[in-house]
């Protein structure tokens, strides 16, 4: 009986195989092997796509130029403030870098009342007047009105992260669909889109859901936990979930431009690249629609991400105008 290969052997076939593709096109010979390596074990299509996903990564890091030492980077910004922990470090210079950013770019505060929205492929740093921040993503629209007794900022669609700074005195306060989610200090998702109930993901501390008035304190949602809310508006309870960190690293992946798939169909995923490009990625196999997809990809290159499908799925594909088009070869031959 032939030994089951182990997850590293296969992470190195798909290094292998992404470096292979890179230099150009497969000679039949070599097709054969590929095709046979990628059938042999249901692992190696991820595996390929995180391969191909961290070779994207390495190019851009190549951009920076052979001069370019990470090393000496990181030694460069890394803080050096005796008695802080290294999350309460990494809080410090971060929050530090986004307010010098903000200063140097002329970054204006948004005023009462003011909606601040993005366009379909923007991502865009609100900040506010007390130190917190609600960073948009693609299409996303909120409005911020702050008083002496509460900061509130009301998402009326899209999605957004906010990173709330403590404020004992006046609560923070996101109003969505009539639900009201209000904390102290905390960092959580909000996401409204118009196929899909609301969807909030707390990353840090702990954030309450106020229903027609009413505190439920069955719904203090803690870091790492998920709620999808309903339709219902009459108080009924929902129940929230914990999810692993690394799932919610992936939830958030947008911030850095970046879409993470973990199992999605490639419909899933062309349904997502949608909402941050103009160009579609349309899937004319029902078969192929429904592989599952993993990987790390850039959100504002749906072209790079239907050639990896390809690569992966033996799948054929054409751009016409802003449309891209996947077929199985055998449908297309």
């Amino acid at each position: 009986m032939a030994e089951r290969d182990t997850s590293r052997d296969i992470d190195q076939a798909a290094s292998d195989w992404t470096a292979r593709l890179d230099r150009g096109p497969l000679t039949p010979k070599e097709t054969d092997a590929f095709q046979a390596w990628l059938r042999a074990d249901p692992r190696s299509r991820g595996a390929l796509l995180r391969a191909q996903a961290l070779s994207m990564m390495s190019e851009s890091a190549q951009a920076l130029g052979d001069g370019f030492n990470p090393v000496a980077f990181e030694e460069a910004r890394r803080p050096r403030f005796a008695g802080l922990s290294r999350r309460q470090a990494l809080t410090w210079t971060g929050s530090a870098a986004a307010v010098a950013s903000l200063v140097a770019l002329g970054v204006a505060l948004p005023a009462a009342g003011a909606v601040v929205s993005t366009r379909r492929g923007e991502i865009r740093l609100v900040p506010l007047k007390d130190g917190s921040t609600v960073l948009l993503n693609t299409e996303s629209s909120v409005r911020v009105k702050y008083d002496d007794g509460q900061r509130r900022v009301t998402l009326l669609q899209g999605e957004a992260y906010f990173s709330v700074a403590r404020d004992e005195r006046r609560p923070f306060v996101v109003e969505v669909d009539g639900r009201r989610l209000r904390t102290a200090q905390a960092a959580f998702r909000v996401r409204k889109l118009d196929a899909d109930p609301v969807d909030v993901l707390v990353n840090e501390g702990q954030v309450d859901l106020t229903v027609g008035g009413r505190t439920t304190a069955s719904l203090a949602l803690g870091a790492n936990t998920r709620l999808t809310l309903s339709d219902s508006r009459d108080g009924a309870v929902e129940q929230p979930r914990l999810i692993a960190p690394e799932a919610v690293t992936r939830e958030l992946a947008w911030r850095e431009g970046k879409l993470a798939f973990e199992g999605e169909t490639l419909k899933q995923a062309a349904e997502t690249f949608a909402r941050y490009s103009d160009t579609r990625i349309q899937i004319r196999d029902p078969d192929l629609a429904r592989e599952p997809v993993t990987g790390l990809f850039a959100a504002n290159d749906p072209v790079g991400f239907g050639r990896a499908i390809a690569h992966v799925f033996d799948a054929r594909l054409a751009q016409d105008g802003d449309t891209i088009v996947l077929t199985r070869r055998a449908a297309a031959e």
